[in-house]
């Protein structure tokens, strides 16, 4: 475990002195990174680069995201950008916590039982391992959130999060 804190605590480091990124190859069918980057900057910037379409979990997602690997060694690191609406599915981690912390747009997360909270930049929420959870953007945001696990864990995907539910959340 110690093992574990120390390599989040080295992840820290490089998200912190990753503030002047730029972005890599978006998809060339939609937008360009370019406009993902102008609508991101409009959420209040963007910090780390959209990175490559998710397409190896796409279909556990209810839009576009894009997966910027920041670290993989010892700790798995990643940026992950949501365009608006786009959320994943329920899903439960094994073999460990998941931090998430907010990077830019405005994104929700929600824990099974417990009602869908807000996730802005700055703001960080550490979801316990084995616990069934989804997160994603806001309905008119994009999104971006640092992941941090630990290397190894793996992910069971679930159900989709119930369309109406998402749709109440709304502001």
């Amino acid at each position: 475990m110690k093992k574990f804190i120390s390599k989040i605590l080295v992840a820290a480091m490089v998200i912190g002195g990753n503030f002047f990124a730029t972005a890599q190859a978006a998809d060339k069918d939609a937008q360009t990174n370019e406009e993902i980057m102008a609508a991101l900057q409009k959420s209040g910037g963007a910090v780390y680069p959209i990175g490559q379409p998710n397409t190896t979990y796409a279909k556990y997602f209810t839009g576009r995201s894009f997966l910027y690997p920041i670290s993989n060694d010892g700790v798995q690191v990643a940026n992950v950008t949501f365009e608006p609406s786009c959320i994943n599915f329920w899903h439960i981690h094994h073999g460990s916590c998941q931090v998430l912390a907010g990077v830019s747009g405005k994104g929700y997360y929600q824990i099974w039982g417990e009602p869908a909270r807000e996730l802005l930049p700055g703001q960080s929420v550490t979801i316990p391992e084995g616990t069934k959870h989804w997160h994603g953007a806001q309905h008119d945001s994009w999104f971006q959130h640092i992941s941090i696990m630990q290397d190894g864990a793996t992910t069971k995907w679930l159900e989709p999060v119930n369309a109406d539910d998402y749709k109440k959340l709304r502001r």
